[in-house]
């Protein structure tokens, strides 16, 4: 059911308002032009066969002319055997001759009063009218003439009948109808051409040649002047003397002028929301229903008036151009911000989709996308990404591909449940088995899902959130990675977390734990690592994983690791001021190893500090995935050079494998936990960590066993040669106070070696 938020309210005043505004100012212009064509180019209709006009000579059309002469015109008429007579013009009554003249008539004679100021008059001002006097003519034979016009003085409507001083006078035009109108408005027909209609000079008609021409006839005495104020505008055709308006007026009394008030208007916005709201997918019904419109249009109102009605035109006009501005505006954002240069919908087309319930947004990466681009002409981009649109389309059965920036596209489909979903998208990645062939170019595809659930966030909330799981899936390695909506609620804490990181390391939210090293060949504890840990006055502790991975990602890891070099200076110089050498260990992100301003920014701390470089240990893994590997090693290179020991950690899983014992120059490697906390109940593991502790001190390196939980595992290590242990059986990561009040008792004989604590 559809329900009226205060949004959709507001829009929709918003279009009231727009299209009440163009009502005002485009419907009246529309319509003076639309008439002043339809009249011009239209078929003409032919004038009234019995009516002809006899134009009297303008200079001697003035008040005081002789009523002799109209006297003698009138009896031309009358022995040209002229059926009625209208007298149109200044006239003054009172003339024997003009009476008895009149008189011989027999009722068949009219004067007409009309306004003086035609142009700007309209037909309920009468203050101009001044109708004959009753006691010389008969009020029967006076018939009245008035016109309302619009701003461009071109005239639009008459009356039926006026009513003056409480007397009713039949209009002119109506008088002249052979169907007259009973009462209300009446519309001159302009189809009419003013200048077919036949007229005569007054010395025509006292003339020997018009007797012919007169008989039967409807004749009009009038003077066509061309004083300006004494014409007005006749559709079509310029500027004409009142006289052809009535006589058009005839032609038109049997129309019925049909107004557009504001029920019209009402109906024309219903129509046009109409019209916006319905999307007919079928581009040749489309094109059929436009065309339908824009005939009835241009052509329904010619149609109503031969059926004897009168429509205005500006109302449908202006809803048409209200109608064909959002066409060309929707047709325009659809081209150009909803649609990307592969020509396929881009991500902004996605987002303004209201997406169905119980759907969920696939957001899809393809690896090293923006490497195929790289290799291929400009002009083969958009088809690359049209054939990787065309293989999604087979997988998910959708015909609507969206495509977005770097090598993400995304569609809409049905929910399912978790493990279908997952051997749906690993169905989909093996479309993507067989390479991709453009123009003659080959490339291996590698893509990754990411999926939204959350059906009650809106779409642009959501394409997001895809996009960043189908992130998370590409830098994982992952098929398919879906956005929580806890994740959600954690994402106000997520963005402001760079800031948070550093109010932590200036207020001591964020601080350095030590987990102390045994060495085994001394018998004491010889070192220690130094591990990130936070505090947070509202969230409680927060794992490392959770707020490194952000600095790693926002570029800010540097920050935070210089800031655990110099509180690991500040710890080295405290232990070794007890006594025998201490090691201090920290861990160097793979974010940072590859950095020219790495050797620069530590080298400058050391000189301030003064510390000798060999009291730490700078503890590498995962170089592989580093930008610059070469870099990286030259880096490490140059450390080592200023005497920083270095470590080779979790060696044995993912990329601390051989290949570094050969790459880096370290000094120590570290075995991983998952080795070291098996080797009394695992013989391979036994041996595998037996024959790495072998190898590694035949290069030359100390070796580290972490993971030490229990006794037995810590004498086994020892039976085996390991130089150094570190796990929870030795100690736990501890502050600096705690840690070096056990390394105080322990130095003094006052404490235990070690601690299951």
């Amino acid at each position: 059911m559809f329900t009226f938020t205060r949004k959709k309210l507001v829009a929709l005043g918003a279009v009231v308002a727009v299209y009440l505004t163009a009502m005002i100012l485009l419907a009246a212009p529309i319509e003076q032009m639309y008439w002043n064509i339809r009249y011009f180019v239209a078929p003409n209709s032919a004038p009234p066969s019995n009516i002809i006009v006899v134009s009297v000579d303008p200079a001697t059309d003035l008040p005081d002319r002789f009523a002799d002469q109209d006297a003698k015109i009138l009896t031309a008429l009358r022995i040209a055997g002229a059926q009625t007579v209208y007298l149109d013009h200044n006239i003054r009554l009172g003339s024997p001759a003009l009476s008895a003249e009149l008189a011989r008539w027999g009722g068949r004679a009219f004067l007409v009063a009309r306004f003086d100021k035609l142009a700007t008059a309209t037909y309920n001002s009468f203050g101009q009218v001044t109708p004959p006097d009753p006691r010389l003519v008969n009020p029967s034979q006076v018939v009245l003439s008035g016109f309302s016009s619009n701003f461009w003085k071109h005239v639009e409507l008459s009356r039926c009948n006026f009513v003056y001083h409480g007397r009713s006078y039949t209009s002119f035009g109506n008088h002249l109808a052979d169907s007259p109108c009973r009462d209300g408005d009446l519309r001159p027909n302009f189809s009419i051409d003013p200048n077919s209609i036949p007229y005569l000079s007054s010395t025509d008609v006292m003339g020997a040649h018009a007797d012919k021409d007169l008989a039967g006839k409807t004749v009009i005495v009038s003077s066509l002047s061309n004083r300006t104020n004494e014409r007005a505008g006749y559709f079509g055709h310029g500027q004409k003397p009142p006289v052809f308006f009535d006589i058009a007026a005839a032609k038109g009394a049997r129309n019925t002028p049909f107004y557009v008030g504001w029920i019209e208007i009402v109906l024309a916005l219903f129509l046009l929301t109409i019209a916006i709201s319905i999307n007919v997918g079928q581009t040749g019904l489309r094109r059929t229903l436009y065309g339908l419109a824009v005939g009835l249009a241009v052509f329904g109102p010619v149609i109503c008036e031969n059926l004897g009605y009168l429509q205005s035109p500006g109302t449908t006009f202006v809803a048409m151009i209200m109608f064909g501005t959002w066409r060309i505006w929707r047709r325009w954002r659809l081209k150009v911000m909803e649609t990307g240069h592969s020509g396929l919908p881009n991500f902004v087309a996605l987002a303004s989709r209201k997406v169905p319930a119980g759907s969920v947004i696939v957001v899809a990466v393809i690896g090293r996308y923006d490497e195929f681009l790289a290799t291929l002409p400009k002009d083969l981009h958009g088809e690359c990404a049209r054939q990787i649109a065309r293989r999604f389309s087979v997988g998910c059965e959708t015909g609507e591909i969206f495509h977005g920036e770097g090598g993400h596209f995304a569609w809409v489909e049905g929910d399912r449940e978790t493990e279908d979903q997952l051997a749906h998208y690993e169905g989909m990645r093996a479309l993507f088995s067989a390479p991709l062939l453009v123009g003659g170019h080959m490339f291996d595809t590698n893509v990754h899902f990411g999926i939204d659930r959350n059906s009650q966030l809106d779409t642009l909330t959501r394409v997001n959130t895809a996009l960043a799981s189908a992130s998370e899936a590409l830098s994982s390695g992952k098929t398919l990675q879906q956005f929580e909506a806890k994740r959600l609620a954690n994402a106000a804490w997520e963005l402001s977390l760079l800031a948070r990181i550093d109010e932590g390391m200036r207020n001591g939210d964020i601080w350095l734990a030590y987990q102390p090293q045994w060495e085994y060949s001394e018998g004491r504890i010889s070192g220690a690592e130094a591990l990130i840990r936070w505090n947070d006055p509202v969230r409680g502790s927060i794992r490392p994983d959770e707020f490194i991975l952000q600095a790693e990602r926002a570029g800010r890891i540097d920050a935070l690791t210089y800031w655990v070099l110099e509180n690991a200076i500040n710890a080295a110089e405290a232990f070794n001021v007890f006594g025998p050498r201490f090691q201090v260990s920290i861990n160097l992100s793979a974010q940072l190893v590859d950095k020219p301003a790495l050797v620069s920014v530590t080298e400058e701390i050391v000189r301030r500090r003064g510390i000798d470089c060999t009291l730490l240990t700078v503890e590498v893994t995962e170089t592989a995935s580093v930008y610059n590997r070469p870099a990286a090693i030259r880096n490490l290179q140059q450390l080592r050079a200023m005497g920083f020991r270095l470590s080779i950690d979790d060696f044995g899983t993912g990329e601390a494998s051989l290949c570094y014992l050969s790459d880096l120059p370290s000094d120590e490697l570290k075995l991983d936990r998952r080795f070291v906390s098996r080797i009394v109940a695992h013989d391979r593991d036994r041996h595998i960590v037996s024959s790495t502790i072998n190898l590694a001190h035949a290069l030359g390196q100390v070796v580290v066993a972490e993971g030490i939980e229990d006794m037995a595992t810590f004498d086994m290590l020892r039976r085996m040669g390991c130089d150094i242990g570190q796990g929870y059986y030795i100690g736990r990561p501890e502050t600096f106070e705690q840690l070096r009040a056990r390394y105080m008792a322990i130095g003094n004989g006052r404490g235990k070696a070690f601690t299951t604590c």
